[in-house]
C-alpha cells in the first residue's frame, strides 16, 4: 500500500456532513490535511471521489433529511454540489492545490467515447498537478443510469485511472465479524476472496441517513475493484493517514482477478439490463464455455422493451442468467431474427442483419 503511486480515495456523505445536513468544515478540513499531505512529495498522484452533495444541500432547502423522491434530491443535489466544490476548492487552497470537478454518469461508462473521455480528462488533471474531485452527476441522472452509491462509482473510477489503491473511507475502521458495538468482535485484516466473508452479516447504513450506502455498498464495491485486480483498503476517515501511509488498519482485500476493458467492468456492475434474451442450449455453451458472440440462431425469446446499443441479460432456458451485453438490435427486431442464420437473414432482410446481436466484445459472463 505505501508503494502505490496512484490511488483513488472514497469519502462518504457521513463523514463531511452534520447528521442535519450542511458541510462540516472542520471534518472537510481535516481530510484535506491528510490528502494534502499525501501528495506533497508528487511521487503519488490522488483522486477523490467524494458523496456529499445532497447532504449538503438540505439544510439549504430546508429539507430535515434526505429526500426519496428524484426531484427533490436531484434540487438539493444541485444546490449541495457548488457548497461541496466550494469547500474543497478554499480548503485545497490552503496548500496552494487546484481542484478539478469531474461529474459522472453511468452513461459515462458504458459508452466508448465518453469513458474515454473521462480517462483522458483525469490524467491530464493528474498531470497538470491539479486534484480530481469526482462525483455522480446527481442533479441530471436518472433512477435508470445511476450508479446507485459512490463506492460502486469509485471502484469504477479506480479502474478507469488505472489505480494501484482503492481507500474507501466510512465512519467504521473496517469490516467486523459481528456488529462492532458488541464486546468479543474483531475486526477482519485481511480478505483474499468472497469466501472469507461468507459467514459474515454485513450491517446496512449507519444512523446519520444523509448516505445511500452502509457496509453492504463498501463491500460489494472493494470485490468489484479486486476482481478488477486493484487493492483495496476499507477504513474509517480518521485512519486515514493510517491507510495512506500503509499502516495496519482497516480490512485490505487483495486482488482476486485482472484488468479488463472500462466498459465491460461497468457492463457487469453497473449497468441496468433494459430487457432479456433467452438462448438455447447451444448458445449458452458457446457464450459461456467458448465465449462466443450470440448469433440469432441460438436466440429461444426475447423479453423487454430495449434499442440497439442497451445493455440485456442473457438468460438459459429456465430463466437463470448467464451473461450480460450490449445488444446490436431494437427489440421489436429481435423476433424475426429467432433462430435464423445470419446468411439467411441478410439474404432476406439485407446485409445490415449479417451481424451478431451480442458481439464477444460487448459480452460479459456472470459468474454465480
Amino acid at each position: 500500500m505505501s508503494e502505490a503511486r496512484r490511488i483513488v480515495v472514497k469519502v462518504g456523505s457521513s463523514s463531511l456532513t452534520t447528521a442535519a445536513g450542511g458541510l462540516d468544515a472542520d471534518r472537510v478540513d481535516a481530510l484535506v490535511d491528510v490528502l494534502a499531505k499525501v501528495r506533497s512529495g508528487g511521487e503519488r498522484e490522488l483522486v477523490l471521489v467524494s458523496s456529499g452533495a445532497i447532504a449538503a444541500g438540505l439544510a439549504p432547502l430546508g429539507l430535515a433529511r434526505r429526500p426519496r423522491d428524484l426531484a427533490r434530491q436531484q434540487a438539493a443535489a444541485s444546490v449541495g454540489q457548488g457548497l461541496l466544490m466550494a469547500r474543497y476548492t478554499a480548503s485545497f487552497a490552503r496548500y496552494g492545490v487546484r481542484v478539478g470537478q469531474v461529474l459522472l454518469t453511468s452513461d459515462d461508462m458504458s459508452r466508448r467515447a465518453h469513458h474515454r473521455n473521462a480517462s483522458r480528462t483525469l490524467d491530464k488533471l493528474l498531470a497538470m498537478g491539479a486534484f480530481p474531485v469526482v462525483n455522480e452527476n446527481d442533479t441530471v441522472a436518472t433512477d435508470e443510469i445511476r450508479f446507485g452509491d459512490n463506492d460502486r462509482l469509485a471502484a469504477l473510477v479506480a479502474h478507469l485511472v488505472h489505480a494501484d489503491l482503492l481507500v474507501l473511507l466510512s465512519d467504521v475502521d473496517g469490516v467486523y465479524d459481528g456488529d462492532p458495538a458488541r464486546p468479543g468482535t474483531s475486526r477482519i485484516s485481511l480478505v483474499r476472496g468472497p469466501k472469507d466473508l461468507a459467514h459474515v452479516e454485513i450491517g446496512s447504513a449507519g444512523k446519520a441517513g444523509v448516505g445511500t450506502g452502509g457496509m453492504v455498498t463498501k463491500v460489494e464495491a472493494a470485490g468489484i475493484a479486486a476482481a478488477a485486480g486493484v487493492p483495496v483498503v476499507l477504513t474509517s476517515t480518521v485512519h486515514a493517514g493510517d491507510a495512506l501511509a500503509g499502516a495496519d488498519t482497516g480490512t485490505y482485500f487483495h486482488p482476486t482477478g485482472r484488468r479488463s476493458a472500462d466498459r465491460l467492468l461497468w457492463l457487469q456492475h453497473a449497468s441496468t439490463p433494459q430487457g432479456s434474451l433467452t438462448l438455447d442450449d447451444g448458445a449458452v455453451r458457446a457464450v459461456v464455455e467458448r465465449r462466443k458472440s450470440l448469433l440469432p440462431a441460438g436466440i429461444a425469446g426475447v423479453e423487454g422493451e430495449f434499442s440497439a446499443g442497451d445493455p440485456v441479460e442473457l438468460r438459459d432456458r429456465e430463466g437463470r442468467p448467464v451473461a450480460r451485453g450490449l445488444v446490436n438490435f431494437d427489440a421489436r427486431e429481435i423476433p424475426r431474427l429467432i433462430g435464423r442464420s445470419t446468411h439467411d437473414l441478410a439474404r432476406d432482410l439485407g446485409p445490415e442483419y449479417e451481424r451478431e446481436v451480442v458481439h464477444r466484445d460487448d459480452l460479459v459472463v456472470l459468474h454465480p
